[in-house]
C-alpha cells in the first residue's frame, strides 16, 4: 500500500473520530465565529485534515482507486509538502500528486486552497457543524464544492460506479463456471432479506453467483435466485453439493427441486449453536464436546454411531434438543457419506465462507444509516460482493474435489439401480393381486431367485 493512501485513510479516520465529539465541534465553531486570534492548534489540525481529504478525493475521482484505475494514462504519484490557507492562517499539508503522460496533473482544489481566503472561517464552521449531524463523507463532499471538486461529484460518482457494478453482477455469464458446491444464506440489509448464492468450482475457487431480494427468507425467493443463475448459464445438476444452515425456506426450495436426490450438507456450527440454546448452561460444554467429537470421526459409520449415542443422552435432558439433532442427523453427516477428506471437509461442513463474506458486507456498509430505495440496497450489495470476490482464496484441499464429484456420481448411479421398476402387466391403482402374483412367481423360480440374491448383494452406498 502506498504511503499517500495510508495518509488518506488516516485522515478520514480522524475525521470520523471528530464526528462523535459534538461538544468539541461546537466550541471550535464558536472560536471561529469570534475571531482568528482564538484559533488554536486543534482548529489548525482539523483544517489540515479537511484540506488533505478534499485533495485526496479529487485525485481519486480523476484516477480511480488503486485497485481499479479509471484511466491508464493517469497514475498516483506519491505526495509532497505544501501549504494552504484557512483565512489568513498558513498551514503545512501533504499535497497529493497525480502524473499524466505529459507530466504532473494539477489539482484544482490545491490551487484554490493555496490562496488566502480559499478556505474561509464560515466554510470551516459549517463543515464542523456538519460533523456532528452527518457522515463525514457527506461533510467533506459538501466542503469540496468550494475547492474545484464538482458539486456532489463524489456522491454522484459512487452512485454511477455502484450502478455499473450492479449491472455487471446481474448480467455476467456463468456458463464457464463448473459448479461443485453452492452455499446459500440470507443477509438482511435495510429491512429486507437478501438470499445470496456463493459458488465453489471444481478448482476450489469461490465466486458470488447472485442474490435475490424479498421481505423475508422464503422458498419463493430462493427459487427465483436459482432460476436467475440458470438463466445466466449456470448448470444446476443433481451432482451439486448444497451447504446451508437450518433456514426452512431455502431447504424447502431445494427439496422441492431435487427431492430425495438432494445432496445437502447442514451447517454443523449452526446446528451446534441450536442445540446449545435448548440446554441448561451446565450441560452445554459437554454437549458441544460430544457433538464435535462425533463429527471429527473419519468414518460415516463411527460418526453416526456417536451421534446416535449423543441423541439418547440429549433425550434424557431435553426432548426438543434430541429431536433437533435427529431431524438433521443425516444432513450433518453428508460429507462423511461422501468420504470427503478432512482438509476439504473443513471448508464444506459449515456456512463460514458465505458468513465471512457477509461480515465484509456489513463492514463496508456500516456508515450507511438509511437506504433510500431498493436500487440503493442492491447497488451497494453488488459492489461489496464484487469487492469480496477479489479477496477470495482457493479453498484448502481442493485437489480432492474430483474424487468427491466421482463419489457423488457413483451414489446417483446406485440410487437409480435400486429404484423399483414398474412390472409389466400391472396397472396403476389398486391392482395389488396382480402385483403379488407376479412377485410370487418371480421369487419361486430357482434361477431367478438366485439372480435376485446376487443382484441385491450390493455394496454400501457410501
Amino acid at each position: 500500500m502506498r504511503a499517500d493512501t495510508k495518509k488518506r485513510k488516516k485522515a478520514t479516520q480522524m475525521l470520523r473520530a471528530t464526528k462523535e465529539q459534538e461538544w468539541w465541534a461546537d466550541q471550535v465553531v464558536q472560536v471561529m465565529l469570534h475571531g482568528k486570534k482564538a484559533l488554536d492548534t486543534a482548529m489548525l489540525d482539523i483544517g489540515r485534515l479537511v484540506s488533505e481529504t478534499i485533495m485526496y478525493i479529487e485525485r481519486e475521482e480523476k484516477s480511480g482507486p488503486d485497485y481499479h484505475p479509471t484511466s491508464p494514462e493517469l497514475r498516483k504519484w506519491a505526495s509532497q509538502r505544501g501549504s494552504v490557507y484557512i483565512g489568513d492562517q498558513k498551514l503545512f499539508v501533504e499535497h497529493p500528486r497525480l502524473r499524466g503522460p505529459d507530466g504532473e496533473v494539477g489539482l484544482r482544489s490545491y490551487e484554490q486552497l493555496k490562496n488566502r481566503g480559499g478556505f474561509s472561517e464560515e466554510l470551516l464552521a459549517e463543515v464542523l457543524r456538519g460533523m456532528s449531524a452527518r457522515k463525514y463523507e457527506e461533510t467533506v463532499t459538501k466542503a469540496g464544492e468550494a475547492f474545484g471538486v464538482t458539486p456532489s461529484s463524489v456522491s454522484r460518482h459512487l452512485v454511477e460506479a455502484t450502478a455499473r457494478q450492479l449491472k455487471q453482477f446481474q448480467e455476467r455469464s456463468l456458463e464457464d463456471f463448473s459448479l461443485f458446491a453452492m452455499y446459500l444464506d440470507t443477509v438482511h440489509r435495510g429491512g429486507q432479506a437478501f438470499v445470496v448464492a456463493l459458488g465453489m468450482d471444481r478448482e476450489g475457487k469461490k465466486l458470488p453467483l447472485g442474490f435475490w431480494e424479498g421481505a423475508t427468507e422464503n422458498h419463493e425467493i430462493c427459487e427465483e435466485l436459482l432460476e436467475d443463475v440458470e438463466r445466466r448459464g449456470l448448470k444446476l445438476s443433481k451432482r451439486i453439493l448444497w451447504v446451508t444452515d437450518g433456514g426452512g425456506g431455502i431447504i424447502k426450495a431445494l427439496k422441492g427441486r431435487y427431492g430425495k436426490k438432494l445432496i445437502h450438507q447442514r451447517c454443523t456450527l449452526h446446528k451446534d449453536r441450536n442445540l446449545q440454546r435448548h440446554l441448561p448452561k451446565r450441560y452445554r460444554k459437554q454437549a458441544h464436546h460430544l457433538f464435535s467429537t462425533a463429527l471429527e470421526q473419519n468414518s460415516y459409520k463411527d460418526a453416526k454411531k456417536m451421534l446416535q449415542e449423543f441423541e439418547r443422552w440429549l433425550r434424557d435432558i431435553n426432548e426438543s434438543a434430541a429431536n433437533s439433532l435427529l431431524e438433521a442427523l443425516e444432513e450433518v453427516l453428508m460429507l462423511h457419506k461422501l468420504k470427503v477428506p478432512v482438509l476439504l471437509r473443513k471448508s464444506l461442513h459449515s456456512t463460514n465462507p458465505i458468513e465471512s463474506m457477509f461480515s465484509m458486507v456489513r463492514s463496508c456498509e456500516h456508515n450507511i444509516k438509511r437506504y433510500r430505495s431498493t436500487k440503493m440496497r442492491q447497488r451497494w450489495l453488488a459492489a461489496v460482493l464484487l469487492h469480496c470476490e477479489q479477496q477470495f482464496k482457493r479453498v484448502k484441499g481442493y485437489a480432492s474435489i474430483d474424487e468427491v464429484v466421482a463419489a457423488i456420481v457413483r451414489s446417483n448411479e446406485r440410487t437409480r439401480c435400486l429404484r423399483p421398476r414398474k412390472v409389466r402387466g400391472c396397472k396403476s391403482g389398486n391392482d395389488h393381486e396382480s402385483l403379488m402374483t407376479v412377485s410370487t412367481n418371480f421369487l419361486t423360480s430357482s434361477s431367478v431367485a438366485a439372480n435376485f440374491t446376487t443382484c441385491y448383494q450390493l455394496p454400501r452406498l457410501f
